[in-house]
């Protein structure tokens, strides 16, 4: 029996991936020493919770911060993606 032929999926892997925006909601207010742990993101407070902000390459990258998170055992509290990265601020800047 024969399978179906190969078909050329539509630019499935010919070109690089686009980096994705997430904001990622943290509980407590981070440390340095703690957001040195995410060097690609930056950290903004709002309120009593850390959010961190930036550009992931791909969906590993995305489970890379999430268990990143999970081993320093931090709550984490909401994940947001925008398909346009956001733009890199200080590392730590009080959200108003």
């Amino acid at each position: 029996m024969l399978a179906h032929p190969l078909q050329r999926d539509a630019g499935a892997m010919d070109s690089p991936a686009k980096p994705v925006g997430y904001e990622i909601r943290v509980r407590g207010i981070l440390s340095e020493t703690l957001l040195a742990g995410f060097p690609d993101l930056v950290a903004e407070a709002d309120g009593s919770d850390t959010v961190l902000v930036g550009a992931l390459l791909d969906q590993a990258a995305l489970y890379g911060v999430l268990n990143q998170l999970e081993a320093l055992g931090l709550g984490l509290l909401e994940v947001l993606s925008d398909p346009v990265p956001p733009k890199r601020s200080s590392r730590l800047a009080r959200r108003s």
